[in-house]
């Protein structure tokens, strides 16, 4: 099971079989007892595969009803084929649609937008003497720390010895902090928030250096009490966050085109990019699938349908196109966005900012 679905999506992007178009089977499953879309699926497919690629088929759907069968939770991926003695699979904390598809490489799709949705971030809840930092990826807390110090509140007596214990105080306040600090940036997420109640949090935040303070995209006022609120609010400002860096992109995009900058825009234009290693940042709108033909022997993707590849002959398949660009894409390290942004649609439902020209 992979720990990072970044390394995880790079490393599913690099598989294809040059020598047939259905040796891979991707199952995205919400419930493992879901049996009547499993059937129907496998139905399908077995009354559309022959010879060489049935039997593969049959065995790798064998080998991935023994993975379910195991203990793994609901709301799976699950990637296989037989034939290559490949096996893998990824517990999801986000809700998935049902999806099996047969074709010459894994289909990474869903699991790049989820990545793109769902930004890994660092949470910290922080007071002058408690703090509890989160590690939050797909909407699910991964990995929690807490760090508390007893510091004294209140002081009875007044003149000198209430300033020595004024003075005794901040200094414990400060010291813990910086030890909150510190394990704060032993954290790697490039998304911080902030919370706590009143200014403790503020005067934290001074403390930071300034790589770790740039690195924070919000600060929320709220109880030490309320984690489960922060928790909810934090995850939806994220989401929001998202959704703004999306809408950015897209501007960014058009301004591009308009004068004749680093850009391209539409299927075409977009995929010679991507496979020459020029995109920076891919945007690919969330719903929309492209159709087209993959000859598998030379790598060459075209829109609409052609039995034959045109530059060496070999028998093609078909693909959604975009699915076929984001995988270039993850596999030259290029940024990915997805997006619902009605822009994109009218730009060819794809587009990328460059590199190079």
């Amino acid at each position: 099971m992979p720990e990072n679905l970044s390394e995880f999506i790079r490393e599913l992007s690099e598989i294809y079989d040059p020598d047939s178009n259905d040796n891979y089977i991707s199952l995205y499953l919400y419930k493992k007892t879901d049996r009547k879309f499993i059937n129907r699926r496998i139905r399908t497919c077995r009354s559309i595969l022959k010879g060489d690629l049935l039997k593969n088929f049959n065995d790798t759907i064998e080998d991935i009803e023994v993975t379910l069968k195991k203990n793994i939770s609901d709301n799976v991926a699950i990637f296989a084929s037989h034939k290559h003695n490949f096996l893998r699979y990824l517990p999801m904390s986000v809700q998935i649609k049902n999806l099996l598809i047969v074709d010459s490489s894994p289909y990474i799709r869903p699991l790049a937008r989820i990545q793109d949705e769902w930004e890994s971030f660092t949470l910290l809840l922080v007071s002058s003497n408690y703090a509890k930092i989160f590690s939050v990826s797909m909407g699910k807390v991964n990995d929690t720390k807490k760090l508390s110090a007893d510091i004294m509140n209140k002081h009875k007596k007044g003149g000198c010895s209430q300033a020595r214990f004024n003075r005794l105080r901040k200094g414990a306040i400060n010291a813990f902090l910086s030890e909150v600090a510190e394990a704060l940036q032993d954290r790697v997420d490039d998304r911080i928030i902030i919370a706590g109640p009143g200014t403790p949090k503020i005067h934290f935040i001074d403390m930071l250096p300034k790589e770790t303070k740039d690195k924070i995209i919000d600060i929320v006022d709220i109880s030490i009490d309320d984690e489960k609120k922060l928790l909810k609010e934090s995850v939806h400002l994220i989401s929001e966050r998202e959704q703004r860096e999306s809408h950015k992109a897209v501007q960014h995009l058009k301004e591009e085109i308009l004068k004749d900058g680093l850009a391209v825009y539409g299927p075409k234009e977009t995929l010679n990019a991507v496979k020459n290693g020029q995109v920076e940042l891919l945007l690919i709108e969330k719903d929309y699938k492209f159709h087209g033909w993959i000859c598998e022997n030379c790598q060459v993707v075209g829109e609409g349908t052609k039995k034959l590849c045109p530059y060496c002959g070999k028998k093609t398949s078909e693909v959604d196109v975009l699915e076929e660009i984001l995988e270039f894409a993850e596999r030259t390290d290029a940024e990915i966005e997805f997006t619902d942004d009605e822009e994109i649609a009218d730009l060819g439902h794809v587009g990328a900012i460059l590199r190079f020209k």
